[in-house]
Formats: structure tokens, sequence, C-alpha cells
């Protein structure tokens, strides 16, 4: 049986390779679990990933639109966003959301923590389902060019389950909030 508290890989020496307000990327030399030597690479993100699930009273969501420039392509997505690691996630969240959709909420909950690679990163994520919303003016940051929509969630499950939403935090949140109303649990 696996002791699932021991960590099986051996650091021999860590480099920093590359820094920026988001992320650092450090090269580790390894001992790998089965003795060999090797290397790694770790990805630090400097924020949290959140996630929000806005849910009206006609199980209506809230979908951002927007390029994608790593990966070359337009997404649809739902609100979501960083928050700095030494702030409250709440916070971060509630801010993410007036800022991409102008929506105000007076209840949350968190549904999901979530890790988003963790084959190379540290990046944590935590979605919320944001409800009992009021609408504000959205304030998208400079970097932004957003498209918002209102869709019943049973089309925005549609596009998940297509193709059309690819984006692990959308993904993860749509699936988790459709079966929370199948299992009448919301």
């Amino acid at each position: 049986m696996i002791d699932e508290s021991k960590n099986p890989w051996q650091t021999l020496s860590a480099k920093e390779i590359y820094d920026n307000p988001w992320i650092n990327v450090t090269e580790f030399q390894v001992i790998n679990p089965s003795g060999g030597k090797g290397i790694y690479g770790k990805i630090h993100y400097k924020n949290h990933a959140i996630g929000i699930v806005a849910l009206d009273e006609e199980n209506h969501i809230w979908l951002v639109g927007q390029y994608r420039y790593v990966l070359d392509q337009y997404h649809w997505e739902i609100p979501e966003g960083g928050g700095p690691l030494d702030k409250d996630r709440l916070e971060s969240a509630k801010r993410e959301l007036l800022e991409e959709t102008g929506l105000i909420a007076s209840e949350w909950t968190e549904l999901q923590p979530i890790h988003l690679s963790n084959s190379v990163g540290d990046e944590f994520g935590m979605i919320y389902l944001a409800r009992n919303l009021q609408q504000g003016e959205a304030e998208p940051e400079d970097t932004e060019e957003l498209q918002v929509k209102r869709v019943h969630l049973d089309e925005a499950y549609d596009m998940v389950v297509s193709g059309k939403i690819t984006d692990s935090i959308s993904v993860a949140a749509i699936l988790r909030v459709k079966l929370l109303l199948l299992e009448n649990k919301l």
C-alpha cells in the first residue's frame, strides 16, 4: 500500500527560470519515484483562480466571451479571474463578477475547490455560486474586451457537452450546478 503522506520525489536543486507579476517558473533537478535522475518544472501562480456561476431564479447564468491570447481563440466562460493569494477569495469573486458582468450578488456559496493543472502548476481555484442578483454597471479591466450574455443553464450545459465551452473552471462549474439542480440540492 502506498503511503499517501510521503513524497516519492527527491529534490536535488532548484533554479528560478522566469518570473513576472502573475507566475514564477522553477526548474528542479530531481530523483524520480523509480530512482532515476530527471528534471521537473513548476509553475507557481501568484493568484488564486476564481470562477463564478451567477444563477438567477429562472436558472439562467451569465457567460463572458473573450479572446484568449495564449490559445489564439475566442472562448465563452463563466465570469472568472484571479485574486491575490493574500486576499480573501470571496472578495476577489465579488470584484470579478462586478467587473465582468456588472452583477452584484447578496448570496454566495463555495461550490468547488479546483486545481487547474496539477502536473506542472500549483494554481488553486475556487468556484462560487452567486445568487440573489442585482444588475449594476460592468467595470472591465483595460486589458479585457468582453462580451456578456445571459443563457439558460441547459444551454450552457449543451455548450460544455458539445465542446463549445472548454475552459476547465467553466466546465467544472456548469456540470456541478447542473448536477446539484438535478439532485434538487439548489
